[in-house]
């Protein structure tokens, strides 16, 4: 098979015809390494702490919150809403509690000074009573009490002789 003349230069044209395409394959890949690369962008983000601003954690107690690590100061809140503890990296705890405020309109606020006007007066009633418990007295009511310190003096007068 070796030995026929035509099937050795079938052979040979292959074999040049490959070295060649080998040959230029390489030419064009020693101008590309030749050529100046150029620096692609790079864009890096590094994260280096977890960011958690946006959660809003939730504790039942204080114990809960000083058991969790922190990397800055963030907030717990209970799960009613009423009390939030602000742990900072150093290990501190505040402790604040929360009242819900209500817009209140003209008419609640007119009622709500009425109500405390009504429990201040409850209240200089019952001292006013204590005192006159203390001091002896019993309580009676201011209408039915006639003064007792002012003379009667009558517009005529007899004359004596």
């Amino acid at each position: 098979m070796y030995n026929n003349p035509y099937f050795n230069v079938y052979n040979q044209q292959m074999s040049i015809d490959k070295l060649n395409e080998q040959i230029n394959n390489l030419e064009k890949m020693k101008a590309q390494l030749q050529q100046p690369v150029q620096p692609t962008n790079l864009t890096q983000n590094f994260q280096l702490a977890p960011t958690n601003r946006d959660i809003i954690k939730y504790a039942a107690s204080i114990d809960e919150v000083q058991r969790d690590m922190v990397l800055g100061d963030t907030p717990y809140f209970s799960k009613d809403m009423s009390v939030v503890w602000i742990k900072n990296t150093k290990g501190d705890i505040k402790t604040y509690e929360l009242n819900e405020i209500v817009p209140k309109d003209d008419k609640d606020i007119k009622i709500e000074f009425l109500m405390a006007q009504i429990e201040e007066l409850k209240k200089e009633k019952i001292k006013n009573e204590c005192d006159a418990v203390i001091n002896g007295a019993t309580p009676e009511p201011i209408e039915d009490e006639k003064p007792t310190d002012v003379q009667t003096i009558s517009k005529f007068t007899k004359k004596s002789k």
